[in-house]
């Protein structure tokens, strides 16, 4: 027979932090998206040097015309500081380039990370219990 149990209190939440979702992508409309790669980063900054690296990356792949708007971006620093301001307000950062039909996107947006319980241990009250005898 089944029997339902009282549901236990859920685990306190110490604290709330955010965790930075930062992902680029190439994306041929109306035919393909392909990704090129994410990362998970605990601050702003953090994914903001994974993304001018991938920026770099991308750069280095394009012919002169199309890599310029890309390294304007990666020198742009006023930028880099608007996205943080952005990112710290809990909205997302979008940086675009384009190489013919394709377009570019480079994207981090807070999600929210909860941490429970850390560094807190429950000591086990059952069969996992050494008995002494």
């Amino acid at each position: 027979m089944l029997r339902l149990l009282q549901p236990q209190s859920p685990a306190p939440l110490h604290q709330h932090s955010a965790i930075y979702w930062a992902e680029a992508v190439a994306v041929v409309p109306l035919v393909s998206t392909h990704w090129l790669g994410s990362h998970a980063a605990t601050t702003p900054r953090l994914a903001i040097r994974w993304l001018r690296s991938r920026a770099q990356d991308i750069a280095d792949q394009f012919d002169a015309p199309a890599a310029a708007s890309v390294l304007h971006w990666l020198q742009d620093h006023q930028e880099h500081e608007t996205a943080l301001r952005l990112l710290a307000a809990g909205r997302p950062y979008t940086f675009t380039a384009f190489e013919d039909a394709t377009r570019y996107m480079l994207t981090i947006r807070p999600t929210l990370g909860l941490v429970v319980n850390r560094g807190r241990r429950h000591r086990s009250q059952g069969r996992h219990r050494a008995q002494g005898h």
